[in-house]
């Protein structure tokens, strides 16, 4: 009797056994619906990470960064293989994808509502640096060669995103309530959320300046919803050893060579150019051993001598940039009043534009953490006060691009400028007769989706880039 228990018991475990085997679709380990929370962690602080990882090319082209390294690829407009930034864009693309189609299954709205947001964030970067980029047909894995949809369409429907999401916002939430915890950009803040989708739509509107599309008014409508102070800015500040940028820091510190600051950024910041010291160099990186010199590093032609005396700067451990819990910073309270002053200015409105200038570098002034006193004396210089009948874009773009530091955001503003910076030169060597227009596609898409991939060279602008 208990044999054949035992032979009828083996039996059973044969066949459930056998069943299970042969069922090879499905992991018996894996969530068949991944919960809200962890998506929700994953793309905040990973969208934060994304603006790092374009920034880390586009710097080079804002000339924010410069090589220690002579000839270097990415400082005179070599083809670079761009894999890394759109891998990461798409990983979190997909995963966005995702989390607004879970949270409209079980109406948690607010979740939806950030999807959508960041959404629009990341495919807004993947449209400034390549332009028509795989969307519509790419994110459901039903496709494995997506078509690449139109750059300007896609604005189109980043915006409508943005415009779904502030409704989201504001709708009854009867599904999952929002983490805190894992929301590394507001920290389950709604309200806080309505104003960065409206931030992000007055950038993105912004960048039409130069289309027959652009709409100041639809620009400052935008601005009206978002931020009101430094406090609401979005931002990332929790990682999982450090800041990135604070590793690149540390990293040169180890000689592990990067983050050296270029000629270009900091003669903007220390009196060459302007004629004005800027009171944030010191608190971006170190004078040189003499205590009060500071000296960039011309694009394309690497450091100056062997290395065993510093002779240029560079980010550093401690900078507000590069310290260890440095923020990321994704859209800010100072960029909003620079796209106010230029909305105002193109609409005629030299004094509220004056205003809002004047705010925008006070404002990034007292997040990077001037002296008030330094901040007061900077703003009432006369290079930099120079009267609101006397506000050009010139300057607007001039004091954001100090305030944009390290951010891609500035070089879809050198692009929509015609690089009109004062003083802003071709890199030593520049393979390239002009200045840098945009990512050429990655590898990895023209060995698995050649047929779709655009021809393009590094001369081909994005569709609002029309100077």
């Amino acid at each position: 009797m208990i044999k054949r228990i035992v032979y009828t018991f083996m039996l059973s475990v044969i066949f459930f056994s056998c069943d299970d085997y042969l069922d090879i679709n499905e992991n018996p380990n894996g969530a068949t619906t991944p919960p809200l929370d962890g998506l929700l962690a994953n793309t905040t602080q990973k969208s934060g990470i994304n603006v790092y990882n374009v920034g880390g090319t586009t710097s080079f082209y804002t000339q924010y960064l410069a090589s220690p390294n002579e000839a270097s690829a990415t400082d005179i407009y070599e083809r670079i293989n761009t894999d890394g930034a759109w891998g990461s864009i798409y990983d979190i693309l997909s995963d966005l994808y995702d989390m607004e189609r879970f949270a409209e299954e079980s109406s948690s709205v607010y979740y939806v509502g950030i999807a959508k947001t960041l959404t629009a964030l990341n495919l807004g970067m993947a449209i400034d640096v390549w332009g028509d980029v795989p969307f519509n047909a790419a994110l459901s894995f039903e496709n494995v060669s997506p078509a690449y949809d139109d750059q300007e369409a896609l604005y189109g429907q980043l915006i409508t995103m943005l415009d779904e999401a502030i409704v989201a916002f504001n709708q009854e939430n009867t599904g999952a309530i929002l983490s805190g915890d894992s929301d590394f950009m507001h920290g389950g803040d709604v309200a806080a959320w309505i104003k960065t989708a409206n931030a992000l739509k007055a950038r993105y509107l912004n960048h039409l300046s130069n289309t027959a599309s652009y709409d100041p008014a639809a620009v400052k409508s935008a601005l009206a919803g978002a931020y009101a102070s430094n406090d609401d800015d979005a931002q990332v500040v929790r990682f999982q050893n450090r800041s990135p940028w604070g590793q690149v820091a540390v990293n040169n510190q180890n000689l592990l060579l990067g983050g050296w600051l270029s000629e270009q950024v900091i003669d903007a910041m220390n009196g060459t150019t302007f004629g004005v010291f800027d009171p944030r160099l010191p608190l971006i990186t170190n004078p040189l051993p003499d205590g009060t010199t500071f000296r960039g590093t011309v694009n394309g032609e690497g450091r100056i001598g062997d290395g065993t005396v510093q002779q240029e700067c560079y980010l550093v451990p401690g900078g507000f940039y590069s310290s260890e819990d440095s923020p990321l910073l994704v859209a800010t309270y100072a960029e909003m009043k620079f796209i106010e002053a230029e909305a105002e200015l193109r609409s005629g409105n030299s004094d509220a534009a004056y205003a809002a200038y004047l705010e925008g570098i006070a404002a990034n002034m007292d997040k990077v953490g001037v002296d008030p006193v330094e901040r007061d004396a900077y703003l009432a210089n006369p290079v930099v006060a120079v009267g609101a009948a006397a506000l050009t874009l010139d300057l607007i773009f001039k004091e954001k691009y100090v305030a944009m530091f390290l951010h891609p955001e500035s070089w879809v503003d050198a692009r929509r400028h015609d690089y009109n910076y004062a003083d802003f030169t071709l890199p030593t060597n520049a393979e390239l007769n002009d200045f840098i227009l945009r990512f050429d596609y990655p590898d990895t898409e023209y060995q698995r989706n050649r047929s779709n991939v655009p021809t393009v060279d590094l001369l081909t602008n994005i569709f609002w880039d029309v100077n």
